[in-house]
């Protein structure tokens, strides 16, 4: 058993698992399917093919900067100018989130080199959401709880001197794969376990999510360096003593 670790970070990003007509929603943090179908575009699969060897993988993610939701108003015309439906779609702006798949060795190592080498562009959920930077971080031979809190953060360096030492991140993960000593757990069940990306038949069952939050150092905080500095300053050390 093996883990891969994936940065999904963007100046926008959309994960809907419960958008319908002209409101195009995303939710907070990556979905199970968005990734898996981040994952099968690496691997160059089309809509239409099976995704079994997919669908084996446990799922998790960590929400390193939640970002902030954005509202875009779009209008669209035919090239005969027919309009299209007025549409509102939502993104997540300045996000930078953790995710992780677990499965069998040899299909995690397969998954991170095609995400090295991807047949297919990869894109944050929609076409207009290019990722920014590697998105592997490589593989961890460790089970899927233990690699997400154990994983360094990874929000940008902008967001990361503007918090405390010590970080809440909330980590989403499979019910399965969850740490059975957690406390306060939320459980959630969504529509979110992708069975088909075919256009004419696309299918997603039901998953249930467990929801919590762990604690992150924080080294390069602005209040911890201020801290450190203040006690260690000392205004006569230029001066020589005899």
């Amino acid at each position: 058993m093996a883990t891969l670790m994936v940065r999904l970070a963007a100046p926008l990003q959309a994960w809907g698992s419960s958008s319908r007509f002209t409101r195009r929603m995303t939710d907070r943090a990556p979905t199970k399917s968005g990734v898996i179908g981040l994952l099968a575009a690496a691997q160059g699969l089309r809509r239409t093919d099976p995704l079994e060897d997919l669908l084996s993988l446990s799922f998790g993610v960590r929400i390193d900067q939640p970002g902030q939701i954005e509202r875009d108003f779009q209008t669209a015309r035919t090239a005969e100018g027919k309009s299209f439906p007025l549409t509102n779609r939502y993104y997540i702006a300045d996000g930078v989130f953790l995710a992780a798949v677990s499965g069998e060795d040899d299909l995690i190592s397969t998954l991170d080199d095609a995400l090295r080498h991807p047949r297919f562009p990869l894109f944050l959920g929609r076409r207009s959401c290019p990722p920014v930077g590697p998105v592997t971080l490589g593989t961890r031979p460790i089970g899927l709880w233990e690699a997400l809190t154990q994983e360094p953060w990874q929000a940008s360096t902008w967001w990361r001197v503007k918090q405390q030492e010590n970080v809440s991140v909330e980590v989403r993960i499979d019910s399965t794969s969850m740490s059975d000593d957690e406390d306060h757990v939320t459980l959630m069940t969504t529509a979110d376990a992708p069975v088909s990306f075919d256009p004419e038949s696309r299918q997603w069952g039901w998953r249930q999510v467990s929801s919590c939050h762990i604690t992150i150092s924080n080294p390069d905080s602005r209040q911890k360096k201020s801290a450190n500095s203040r006690w260690s300053h000392d205004p006569m050390a230029a001066l020589e003593v005899e």
